[in-house]
């Protein structure tokens, strides 16, 4: 059975004329009583009778066409969907980690929909740690996605499009409190509140702990800013932080790092061999615009 034998079919039965329906399908009258009646000793059953000079549908052939007719509805709402998302619409499904959730992917995806060429394209929000972003991208439960550099992954491809300046945070009655700036090593001499471990921030901020020989005495590991400046603010320990919007109404005294310019990059990420619909294309080079790329 095929897609041409249900579509010859369905016409037949609506024209009920095997003549009419030929001209109208660009088919010989021959070829197509052919298809029909192959059709029917496939399924075993009548699907036609004469009724003077036209032809009915059996009461088989009744039954026959509602499940026909439900198949190419079903075969043209494919078709519908596919051509909308290869042209000016379609569905892009992206990913971040929570700091970017407060202004720069809402910001970014609305400037995009503003523009008129996108107006019709839906976007699907989540927000996860980077390893779960990368395993996201991998099983295709995501598009793009927003976060850590991850190294050892042949088959992704990171572009930096934001950089974030990374600062101390104390509480406001802390004895650092209303410094302007402090040297990295004070985070060896107080309690430190830090990322969870396997976060692309926590693996970063570790790394950088490495590089200056210090081993912190960490109270306790946050999943993001928002928490980790809470816990700051009611004097549990200071904090290296990347200095993003949703600290800055927080309870805490902010403080460059004396002498160095320590910058943690995001980065946006996508799968190198693998198809992305037009729309999510225009939205990873309106990305790269914005970061000057």
């Amino acid at each position: 059975m095929t897609l041409n034998q249900l579509t010859y079919f369905r016409k037949i039965a609506q024209l009920e004329h095997f003549s009419r329906a030929s001209e109208e399908l660009h088919i010989s009258q021959p070829s197509l009583s052919r298809s029909m009646e192959a059709l029917e000793r496939e399924l075993g059953l009548p699907l036609f009778e004469k009724q003077g000079r036209n032809i009915i549908l059996t009461k088989y052939g009744r039954i026959f066409l509602t499940h026909a007719e439900r198949i190419l509805d079903e075969v043209a709402a494919a078709e519908r969907k596919m051509q909308y998302l290869t042209q000016g619409g379609g569905h892009v499904d992206i990913a971040y980690v929570s700091p970017l959730a407060n202004h720069y992917i809402p910001h970014t995806v609305r400037s995009f929909l503003n523009l008129e060429e996108n107006k019709n394209v839906t976007f699907s929000f989540s927000q996860a740690r980077t390893s779960d972003l990368i395993a996201g991208l991998k099983n295709d439960t995501y598009d793009v996605v927003f976060g850590a550099y991850v190294e050892d992954q042949p088959s992704i491809h990171f572009t930096p499009i934001l950089k974030q300046q990374m600062i101390i945070i104390t509480s406001l009655n802390h004895p650092l409190s209303g410094k302007e700036s402090v040297p990295f090593d004070v985070l060896g001499e107080y309690p430190v509140i830090g990322y969870d471990y396997n976060s692309g921030l926590g693996l970063y901020t570790k790394k950088l702990y490495r590089q200056h020989h210090i081993t912190p005495a960490l109270v306790i590991d946050c999943p993001d800013e928002y928490s980790i400046a809470a816990l700051v603010a009611e004097d549990f320990g200071i904090a290296l932080v990347a200095d993003v919007d949703t600290i800055r109404d927080a309870r805490i005294s902010r403080i460059a790092v004396k002498g160095e310019q320590i910058v943690h990059k995001v980065h946006m990420a996508y799968m190198k061999n693998k198809y992305l619909i037009p729309a999510a294309n225009r939205f990873l080079k309106f990305v790269q615009k914005q970061a000057g790329i």
